[in-house]
């Protein structure tokens, strides 16, 4: 684990927005993970070092990390941060409000940067506009390193990968079935989709962007994707299956992983993404009633007042579920899929806390570290990748070993 061309910076992490609540969480992760500095030099960072130094002492993280001022607005400050460190965690969104500056400043200095971002419309933008940069200084810019999108993006790469070595060939198409989810999404999620809403209303060409699957892929169109938005059975889970709500930025992670791989699923991949209802009569009407419940809210998030409503419901910054909750918490997703050839395979990814939070901070803190630890620049150079394109499996085995997550091959229990 040792440096490599970047010796010379301070900080191996700086975790910016660290006074918000998943900021914190991260910072709480680092700290009794990591300790202060002896395994890995890291710093937090936002704002307002009062508030930094508040979050410092409430969370028990010892006064030898260094706190770091820098503001989302303030362009000369996120490059002096960027200087720094090996990579920053960017806990801070909505994203296409406040993420593009410190993104470009990442991109141009040459530092690498993850987030926990699950908003396709900007990350589309951002590809365009800075992947140049990125390739051009170095820097490995990733996006969706929580809940969304890792389980599913490295779910398929995980059951790929076993194919190749079972049957020398990759599964033509993979479904991903969440069958246990206890725990919430984040409000940064919330806040994250009413923005999306609103961009959306504003510009035509966005709603078109978040109904491809392959938006996130510039200039490739692949085949026609299973339908996302009614029930269905499964015969593989033997369940009927209603829409998840993360599969509109899954999806489009997994063909932008496929793409980065240089097409190695084929470029007749196809993924698709629900949550299991049941088996049975009672398994119909919850997918059913799951299907027109999605429906409803995405017509209730196109009014105005319905938006007000939900941002006064938000969490505030610094709010969040209790320990209890986050710890509490896990989830399971099913994966399963067939060869050109019929050749069946399945595997499942479980996570030991709530989606949301509890093991969001984990995922998201090794995937800065797995990076820039476990990475080598030769094989992984400047650009805008996903988890499952930078860092594969060598991030599948970190997680087991360190975040609470297991990928064990099917059949499924």
């Amino acid at each position: 684990m040792g440096r490599s061309g970047m010796d010379n910076k301070p900080f191996d992490l700086v975790v910016f927005g660290a006074t918000g609540f998943t900021g914190r969480l991260v910072a709480e992760y680092l700290n009794h993970s990591y300790g202060a500095g002896k395994q890995v030099a890291w710093a937090m960072a936002g704002r307002s070092r009062d508030k930094l130094a508040a979050v410092r002492r409430l969370t028990g993280v010892p006064e030898t990390v260094p706190l770091l001022q820098a503001d989302a607005t303030d362009e000369a400050s996120l490059a002096a941060l960027v200087a720094q460190t090996r990579v920053v965690i960017s806990t801070v969104g909505p994203y296409q409000l406040h993420g593009q500056p410190l993104l470009r400043a990442c991109a141009n200095a040459g530092t690498d940067y993850v987030d926990l971002c699950g908003e396709p419309g900007w990350m589309a933008q951002m590809i365009a506009r800075h992947e140049a940069a990125a390739r051009a200084s170095g820097a490995r810019i990733v996006f969706s390193c929580g809940f969304d999108s890792i389980p599913f993006d490295l779910g398929v790469v995980y059951l790929q990968a076993e194919a190749q070595r079972r049957y020398g060939a990759p599964l033509k198409q993979v479904r991903g079935r969440v069958r246990v989810m206890k725990g919430g999404f984040s409000g940064g999620t919330m806040a994250s989709a009413l923005a999306t809403v609103e961009a959306m209303g504003r510009d035509p060409a966005l709603a078109r962007s978040m109904a491809d699957p392959f938006a996130l892929v510039p200039g490739f169109q692949g085949p026609v994707q299973p339908e996302a938005e009614t029930a269905a059975y499964d015969t593989t889970a033997k369940s009927w299956t209603g829409p998840f709500v993360m599969a509109a930025i899954n999806t489009k992670n997994v063909h932008r992983t496929n793409a980065l791989r240089g097409h190695a699923w084929g470029r007749d991949f196809v993924y698709d993404e629900r949550m299991l209802t049941g088996d049975g009569a009672s398994g119909e009407r919850r997918a059913k009633a799951l299907a027109r419940r999605t429906q409803l809210q995405t017509l209730a998030l196109g009014w105005r007042p319905v938006r007000a409503l939900l941002r006064l419901a938000l969490p505030k910054p610094g709010q969040g579920p209790s320990q209890h909750e986050r710890e509490t918490g896990r989830y399971e997703v099913l994966f399963s899929g067939e060869t050109a050839t019929g050749q069946p395979l399945s595997a499942v990814v479980r996570g030991d806390r709530d989606p949301g939070y509890g093991s969001t901070c984990k995922l998201i803190s090794e995937s800065a570290l797995c990076l820039v630890q476990d990475v080598d620049r030769s094989m992984v150079g400047g650009g805008v990748w996903t988890p499952g394109a930078a860092m594969g499996l060598a991030l599948v085995r970190r997680l087991q070993e360190r975040a609470g997550l297991s990928f064990e091959m099917g059949p499924w229990p």
